[in-house]
């Protein structure tokens, strides 16, 4: 007989519409207990691994979710990195790619999976989606090939944390990583993408909690009017822009906007150039009107 030694789980609770089950009573959806999980999803039993379970007090919806959360989902994993293999994050996929791609910048020297996953239905649905992304998530974080980083597993795609986005919301392949490819595939068996995958790493794991939330991002559109930038950049509680730009990372040669930009960067503002699209990169050499904003001193993130 081949005795396999069992990994350890710690999945983390945050709110969400994974962990909602119909009152039998009234009818409406209320919170699941999770230390039933593995009666409601005795599939997990066959995993090799022992599964913990943590649930924030309060739960949120992820409409809700603020830097404070992240910290607080951060420092639980911090206090019990040493006792488990990997963390699995229940989230909301409203903002569940905002905390992928947050946890993955706090987190420095990873070497372990944190996987979110979520669902578009309830758990306690017939056609519920939640079972198969916690069953998925559960199995490649205690499988023998380690992903270190924080990802995000939905309906059958793992991807990294900080290149997915959710992209529909009628659909269970809710999310999508286009300017990256998937890290892990699900299918009669799980295919890893091992050149895309991070390399595990020794050393000691530290955790970043600062935010600065004076940022905002402004979206640009034809038609936009340079007077509301102007009262934007002008607020004087704001550190940094993020500016959704057209294309290629374009915007349209509008003096008074070009200079407004230009004299909040001289006042030590950072701003910052991305695309409204979801895939491609950012080239403010390849347009003139691209080029206006560099001239500028605006940052280009390239992708």
């Amino acid at each position: 007989m081949i005795k396999t030694d069992k990994k350890n789980l710690l999945v983390i609770y945050t709110g969400g519409t994974i962990g909602m089950i119909h009152d039998e009573e009234t009818g409406s959806l209320k919170p699941f207990n999770f230390g039933k999980l593995k009666t409601v999803v005795p599939e997990l039993k066959k995993l090799p691994c022992k599964i913990d379970f943590h649930s924030f007090d309060p739960l949120i919806d992820s409409s809700d979710m603020q830097p404070e959360r992240w910290i607080q989902i951060a420092e639980v994993i911090e206090e019990n990195y040493g006792k488990y293999d990997g963390f699995i994050v229940l989230h909301g996929t409203d903002t569940m790619a905002y905390t992928a791609s947050a946890l993955s910048y706090m987190f420095q020297n990873l070497n372990k999976p944190v996987i979110l996953t979520g669902s578009q239905l309830p758990i306690g649905e017939i056609r519920t989606d939640a079972k198969s992304n916690l069953i998925t998530a559960a199995e490649i974080a205690c499988g023998n090939v380690v992903v270190p980083e924080v990802c995000i597993c939905f309906n059958n795609q793992l991807f990294r944390g900080n290149r997915a986005e959710k992209f529909t919301s009628s659909k269970f392949d809710a999310f999508q990583s286009i300017n990256y490819p998937s890290l892990a595939e699900a299918g009669t068996e799980i295919n890893y993408n091992h050149d895309a995958i991070r390399e595990v790493n020794n050393n000691a794991l530290k955790v970043k909690t600062h935010f600065n939330n004076s940022v905002m991002i402004f979206k640009l559109f034809p038609g936009v009017n340079e007077k509301v930038l102007s009262a934007i950049l002008k607020s004087g509680a704001l550190k940094g822009l993020i500016i959704e730009t057209y294309g290629s990372g374009n915007a349209p040669k509008n003096e008074k906007l070009l200079k407004q930009l230009g004299d909040a960067v001289k006042n030590q503002m950072v701003i910052v150039n991305v695309s409204q699209c979801s895939g491609g990169v950012v080239q403010m050499e390849k347009y003139e009107n691209g080029l206006a904003l560099k001239r500028a001193c605006v940052v280009s993130t390239m992708t």
